[in-house]
C-alpha cells in the first residue's frame, strides 16, 4: 500500500530519474558566482559612495615657504571662504613621517606648508575653486582630488556593469543546466510520459511535476552555493576593509556588511528560474507528441 500511495506521488518516477547530484552541484557552482558577483557589485557602489563623499570634496593646498604666521593666514583665508567647510594645515612631524618612506628622516629639500581643506560641495567645479583658492593664498598651489575620484567613480560604474553581466551570464548557464537536465529525465520517462498522455492527462500536470521536481532541485544548489559563499565573502570584508574605513570592525560588523537581501533570494529565484525553464522545456517536447 505504501508504494502503491508512493508511485501514485510520483507517477512519471521523477525522483529516481532525477535524484543525480549533478544539477544541484552546477547550480551551486553557478550561485557561488552570482553571490560574489552580487557583493563585489555592493562592494563598489560603497567604495565609490565613499570616494565621492570623501575625497571628491578634499583639495590639498601647498603653501611655500611657510612659517607660523603665514600658516595661519593661509588657514584664515581659506576658512574664510563661502565653499569651504573645513580647513586645517598639517603639522610639520605629521609631514615628515607621512614622506619618510620616500624621502628619508632627513629630507634634503624644503617642505611645503600643507593645508587640508573641505569642500562644501563636492559638485562645484574643481578649476573655479581651485583658482579662488590660489588667489586668497597668493603663491599657493591647489591639487584638487575631484578629477581621480571622477574617474574612479566611473570606473566603479563599470565594475557595476561588469558584475550585472555576470549574473545574467549566471542565469542563462544555469537556465541551460536546467533545460538539459529536463531533457536527460524525458528521454530517461519517456515511455511513462506517452502512456500518460495518451491516457489524457494535460500537459500543464506533467510539466508541472517536472518544474516542482527541477526547482526543488536548482533551490537546493543555490542553497548550498550560498552557503559556501558566506565564508568567501567574510574574507573579501576583511580585505577590503580598509578601503572602507572599517579596519578592526570584527566578525559581527562583517557578517552585517554582506548582502543578505541578495543571498536570501538566491534559493527562491533559483527554483523560479528551474521552474520555469522545466515548465518550457517539456511543454515544447509534449507539443510535438501526436
Amino acid at each position: 500500500m505504501a508504494r502503491r500511495r508512493r508511485y501514485s506521488r510520483d507517477p512519471l518516477g521523477l525522483r529516481r530519474a532525477l535524484a543525480g547530484p549533478l544539477l544541484p552541484g552546477l547550480v551551486a557552482a553557478m550561485a557561488l558566482l552570482a553571490a560574489l558577483a552580487l557583493a563585489g557589485a555592493g562592494g563598489t557602489a560603497a567604495l565609490a559612495e565613499r570616494w565621492q563623499r570623501g575625497a571628491a570634496a578634499a583639495v590639498t593646498v601647498q603653501v611655500p615657504n611657510p612659517d607660523a604666521a603665514r600658516m595661519e593666514r593661509a588657514v584664515a583665508a581659506l576658512r574664510a571662504l563661502p565653499e569651504v567647510a573645513e580647513a586645517r594645515a598639517i603639522e610639520a612631524e605629521r609631514l615628515a613621517e607621512l614622506l619618510r618612506p620616500w624621502l628619508g628622516a632627513s629630507p634634503a629639500l624644503p617642505l611645503p606648508g600643507i593645508v587640508e581643506v573641505r569642500l562644501r560641495d563636492t559638485r562645484a567645479d574643481p578649476a573655479g575653486t581651485g583658482e579662488r583658492l590660489a588667489a586668497a593664498v597668493p603663491g599657493a598651489v591647489v591639487e584638487a582630488h575631484g578629477l581621480w575620484v571622477g574617474r574612479l567613480a566611473a570606473l566603479a560604474r563599470s565594475l557595476q556593469g561588469v558584475a550585472l553581466a555576470v549574473l545574467l551570464l549566471v542565469a542563462g548557464v544555469a537556465a541551460a543546466v536546467v533545460a538539459v537536465a529536463t531533457r536527460a529525465g524525458i528521454a530517461a520517462r519517456r515511455d511513462a510520459i506517452e502512456v500518460l498522455h495518451g491516457l489524457g492527462a494535460r500537459d500543464g500536470d506533467i510539466a508541472g511535476r517536472f518544474a516542482r521536481r527541477l526547482g526543488l532541485l536548482a533551490a537546493l544548489g543555490a542553497a548550498i552555493g550560498t552557503a559556501v559563499a558566506v565564508p568567501v565573502l567574510l574574507l573579501l570584508a576583511d580585505l577590503a576593509a580598509p578601503w572602507l574605513g572599517m579596519e578592526g570592525a570584527g566578525a559581527a560588523a562583517g557578517l552585517a556588511g554582506l548582502p543578505w537581501p541578495a543571498l536570501l533570494a538566491l534559493p527562491p529565484v533559483a527554483f523560479l528560474l528551474g521552474w520555469g525553464t522545466a515548465q518550457a522545456t517539456v511543454r515544447r517536447w509534449l507539443r510535438r507528441l501526436p
